[in-house]
């Protein structure tokens, strides 16, 4: 892949490149977006709310995954650059506030507020593309304007315009890819140059944004718990429960962060151009949104279910815990299938187990729920241990 500007090329070299500590303060104002649709569904825990918390994150997500492809390229190395992405930061902070009220009263609010994260996003990326930023700006900002304009109206037709912004939002990678500009004599789709990316950096990037959104899981642990009341009362039965909310969360980053990371950059840096691009679509933008949602879906079920511990669950808690587990486990083997990492069968029998397990919340109790939970998860683990086609010194490190 040939250099643009002297900017790929530097990014390729550059492989020992680290996350910024701006794109680190830039994912703790975005992670607060998941921590607002955490509360969405901790209030309604219906399958309705459900998906308008999908369409939310989805659009949203996509603009978070825009901007990590921007300063994987474009780093914040400069004042000029640094205070832009403070503005996309404020812009992203605005959505996380009105999402309460998203489809009520906040709509234009969050609409204006993504309509500044888009176009801050697009002047940066104009560093880079020049007038080619078009290709995928223009779409971008259509978007934005939908979810702008769905703010002015209610029911079918806010969520129409919703999905309209999604659907401008899938259909911008394909527009770019038909589109080619001229580097050093070469005519290179656009979606190509975007594709020449620092893997390390990237892969560091939407890790960290995981570890973030696991620490909304154990923010969740002490919420539902009441600590946050003054009213806790620590006995044995609620510090089982806590400790076991914990090991939960420790399980799921265990299934992502012990392998799947390292082999991730593997997959990335053997492809490269618009074969990069494609790779890092299907497994960072459509298997990350089932992970990071699973997680936004497990704190839910926990804020619901830790207070909860001796008693039987009603039905919409006790699927939120199995529910956020299994999704995370599948968007992880989507992830896995993408990046060609084995094995898959171990984590597709994990959300499978996963699931089978609400009626022990709605029969038993939540703390039942929950052990049988970090049961699957580390039955699934120490399977994969046993028989996955690694190294002894990775079968030594799970």
């Amino acid at each position: 892949m040939p250099a643009v500007d002297g900017m790929t090329e530097g990014a390729e070299s550059a492989a020992g490149r680290r996350v910024s500590t701006l794109e680190l303060f830039f994912d703790l104002v975005f992670v607060f977006t998941i921590t607002q649709l955490t509360v969405l569904l901790t209030h309604d825990l219906s399958f309705a709310q459900a998906g308008r918390v999908l369409l939310i994150f989805a659009v949203l997500f996509w603009m978070y995954g825009a901007y990590a492809y921007l300063t994987n390229q474009v780093p914040p190395e400069t004042n000029a650059r640094r205070i832009p992405l403070i503005l996309g930061m404020c812009g992203f902070l605005t959505c996380a506030l009105a999402i309460p009220g998203v489809f009520t009263t906040n709509g234009v609010a969050f609409g204006l507020g993504f309509l500044l994260v888009t176009v801050v996003h697009s002047a940066l990326y104009a560093l880079l593309h020049g007038r080619y930023v078009l290709s995928f700006a223009l779409t971008n900002v259509l978007a934005a304007l939908c979810v702008t304009a769905a703010g002015t109206v209610s029911g079918r037709a806010a969520e129409g315009l919703w999905l309209a912004a999604l659907l401008l939002q899938s259909v911008t990678p394909i527009l770019s890819s038909r589109i080619t500009s001229d580097v050093d004599g070469e005519r290179v789709p656009v979606t190509g140059r975007v594709g020449a990316l620092d893997p390390a950096h990237f892969v560091e990037r939407h890790g960290l944004l995981l570890i973030v959104a696991f620490g909304e899981s154990v923010i969740a642990i002490g919420v539902g718990s009441g600590s946050d009341t003054g009213e806790l009362k620590l006995d044995w039965g609620l510090f089982g429960g806590v400790v076991l909310a914990l090991a939960l969360a420790t399980a799921l980053w265990w299934t992502y962060f012990i392998r799947d990371e390292e082999a991730a950059e593997e997959a990335l840096r053997a492809a490269t151009g618009l074969s990069r691009f494609r790779l890092t679509m299907l497994a960072y933008y459509y298997s990350f949104v089932p992970m990071l949602l699973g997680v936004a879906v497990l704190a839910a079920g926990v804020k619901k279910s830790i207070g909860q511990l001796p008693e039987h669950l009603a039905a919409a808690p006790a699927v939120a815990l199995a529910g956020g587990v299994a999704l995370f486990l599948a968007g992880n083997v989507a992830f896995r299938a993408v990046l060609r990492i084995p094995p898959l069968r171990f984590r597709a029998g994990g959300t499978v187990a996963a699931l089978a397990t609400v009626p022990l919340g709605t029969r038993v109790s939540s703390l039942a729920e929950l052990f049988a939970l970090v049961l699957v998860l580390v039955a699934m683990l120490l399977s994969e241990a046993r028989w996955a086609p690694c190294s002894q010194d990775e079968r030594g490190s799970a």
